[in-house]
């Protein structure tokens, strides 16, 4: 994973992704690359959006904000214009009072997704403990149903031992596959929830970020 902000440079040219770019294609990326969130602000999305060969004369990434003179003119301009909304956000642009306001918008963000996991986390494991007491149950007895067996068949042993074990290591089998069953779909729906949240979570923060960072004022005076 490249880091915020990214570039190559082809044909005389600095290819980097912007909100014009990216968001009509979007959900195609989306589809391509499951991971996408990490992998839009490195080369290979910037690859994919243009459809340039990964073999450019160079791959160039900077995250040091403290001067535009750290990037090509192009993105100093794409910044000052909120064009990298999609992207990513620099947060070392803002003044000292500004990064304190986008700070207490993404600190709320934050809290509202921790808040939306753990819920979805507290009714996982509700549903997952559900399931593993069943399958104790299922197994205790079928565990007791062998050793009274065995009991019984001490004389002989050899001979009954073994199906008997055959046929509790079946039910138990039979009732981890049901116990996983009712597990996997729990698992995937806290997934999805969590996944959700965290999205929605970088949705503000990325908006609130550029909507304050679009404000001349609001920047250091070397990004004025």
């Amino acid at each position: 994973m490249c880091e915020f902000i990214s570039w190559k440079e082809y044909n005389g040219k600095i290819w980097f992704l912007t909100d014009k770019v990216v968001k009509p294609r979007l959900a195609e990326f989306k589809k391509y690359n499951p991971g996408w969130r990490d992998d839009l602000s490195g080369h290979g999305a910037i690859e994919w959006f243009f459809n340039l060969p990964s073999q450019c004369e160079a791959n160039k990434e900077c995250t040091d904000f403290s001067s535009p003179k750290n990037f090509p003119p192009e993105i100093v301009e794409a910044i000052k214009a909120g064009a990298l909304s999609t992207i990513g956000y620099g947060v070392h642009i803002l003044t000292e009072p500004a990064r304190a306001e986008y700070e207490k918008i993404r600190g709320l963000a934050l809290a509202e997704y921790e808040k939306i996991e753990r819920q979805a986390l507290v009714e996982y494991e509700k549903i997952r403990g559900q399931a593993w007491a069943e399958y104790e149950k299922i197994r205790g007895q079928a565990w007791v149903e062998y050793e009274k067996i065995e009991r019984q068949a001490l004389a002989e042993y050899e001979k009954i031992r073994g199906p008997a074990l055959v046929e509790y290591e079946k039910i138990r089998g039979q009732a981890w596959v049901e116990h996983e069953k009712i597990r996997g779909p729990a698992l995937v729906e806290y997934e999805k929830i969590r996944g959700q949240a965290w999205v929605e979570h970088e949705k503000i923060r990325g908006q609130s970020f550029w909507e304050i960072a679009r404000v001349v004022q609001n920047r250091t005076r070397a990004w004025h």
